[in-house]
């Protein structure tokens, strides 16, 4: 059985309900692919070297990541560095305004890590907008059926 990891800092309710719709839609999958959720903080580099995809979650704050993720990638960056290049990843951003900081960010830090994207990051811009749950949704299904299909 295939596993696909996410790794998703929610801090609010809206980013807590973005995390849960992930979530929800990856385990559309469920019989074919093993979900595990976790918070970047219990995320330990084991969790990445036993994961077949990624998909990680953050908020924009001052236009960078969290600093959740960012102590994730910080304590997992080289114990996954050699084993996990070509690892396929996506990754979901909230951010208030931009969001192009963290992007360029996540991109900078995934590019050194040699994992693939299968998508570019989506990002929810704005006042909060219910629309963003069916993105988060669609992403979680997304990249479970791809990886149970064999297409990453």
């Amino acid at each position: 059985m295939k596993k696909l990891l996410i790794v998703f800092h929610a801090p609010s309710e809206n980013t807590l309900a973005l995390r849960q719709a992930v979530e929800e839609g990856a385990h559309t999958m469920s019989n074919n692919i093993h979900v595990e959720c976790l918070s970047p903080f219990d995320t330990q580099p084991d969790h990445v070297l036993s994961a077949d995809a990624v998909i990680l979650g953050t908020t924009e704050n001052l236009a960078y990541m969290s600093g959740a993720l960012k102590d994730f990638f910080d304590r997992c960056y080289y114990p996954v560095l050699e084993q996990k290049q070509g690892l396929p990843v996506a990754a979901m951003i909230r951010a208030g305004s931009d969001g192009t900081g963290t992007k360029n960010a996540l991109i900078t830090i995934l590019t050194g890590l040699k994992w693939r994207w299968v998508q570019e990051p989506i990002i929810c811009r704005g006042e909060w907008d219910p629309s963003f749950l069916e993105e988060a949704k669609d992403l979680g299904e997304a990249m479970a059926v791809a990886l149970s299909e064999g297409i990453i």
